[in-house]
């Protein structure tokens, strides 16, 4: 059993592929290097250059492996499909031509939810039909993944359709294992109001890859009795450094390596790039915690 510890360009800020306030693609890099990570994620694709000789020289200068790569888009949305196909089969090619392994499927936040995140007794459920269509689509984009050579995974995020716990296993109990694994975010299963710890002890078999990221309590009761918008609550700091939130991360290591899990735990600490933090900074914080409790 090797478990072994990356970053991805969203501790740096990096949400979408065309913001301004992104840092540059080299620096994300350099910087992951030089914070102890093997491994970095893909980022929105058309952060890094989809050019596999661009990109392969500069993993390989740094000594960094293509981990995988999220497709982050509004699957409950049908008439974004078209967008949602396209950003899936660029991800694959991209993550396939540096043998990255992990094609991570994120439905992006929804105005019918965002008001609820963390309130799952509040959400807005879509009726039968509808989801029907939207288990469809995530197949479609996960069989995408699968004929790239990839391993596909669910990941639940605040304010999208997959979000709570509920949703989450009902999407699991109708897609084949074989398609669809986990990637499974212990600050998203925070967020949204339940224990990370357990849900891993049930599911940790079909868990393929994990993000860690952790919660700030305080932050997270804020944001929720004040229906804060998601990014807003990124601003205030509700994905604190590991170790100094609500997750609790030296059960996840006994779960992880009790069930003998073998790959990637890549550290994902969602941040405001207009803030006056250091991405850099954190990411050594992280990565000396994870150390410190055995990983």
């Amino acid at each position: 059993m090797t478990i072994r510890i990356g970053n991805a360009p969203c501790s740096w800020g990096v949400e979408f592929a065309d913001d301004p306030r992104n840092p540059t693609w080299q620096q994300v890099l350099q910087d992951c290097a030089e914070a102890g990570y093997r491994g970095i994620e893909l980022g929105p694709i058309g952060f890094m250059p989809e050019d596999p000789d661009i990109l392969g020289d500069a993993l390989a200068e740094h000594d960094l492996s293509l981990i995988g790569g999220v497709v982050f888009r509004p699957f409950h949305d049908p008439s974004k499909w078209d967008e949602a196909r396209d950003a899936a089969i660029r991800t694959a090619r991209s993550l396939s031509a540096h043998g990255a392994r992990h094609f991570v499927l994120i439905d992006s936040i929804s105005p019918r939810r965002a008001p609820t995140a963390g309130r799952a007794d509040e959400a807005e459920q879509m009726p039968p039909d509808e989801w029907r269509a939207f288990v469809g689509r995530i197949k479609e984009a996960a069989q995408i993944g699968a004929d790239h050579g990839l391993l596909p995974s669910i990941h639940a995020h605040a304010g999208g359709f997959v979000d709570f716990e509920p949703e989450l296993e009902r999407l699991l109990d109708e897609v084949d294992e074989a398609l669809l694994k986990i990637c499974f975010d212990t600050g998203h299963h925070s967020y949204a109001g339940f224990d990370p710890v357990a849900f891993l002890k049930r599911h940790v078999d079909r868990v393929s890859y994990m993000h860690f990221k952790d919660i700030d309590p305080s932050v997270k009761a804020d944001v929720v009795a004040n229906r804060t918008d998601f990014y807003k609550a990124c601003g205030q700091g509700i994905f604190c450094n590991l170790g100094q939130g609500d997750v609790d991360f030296p059960a996840v290591r006994k779960i992880l390596t009790d069930a003998g899990f073998d790959g990637w735990c890549t550290v994902e600490q969602d941040c405001d790039p207009t803030l006056d933090v250091s991405p850099l900074d954190d990411a050594r914080a992280n990565r000396s915690y994870l150390r410190s409790i055995g990983f």
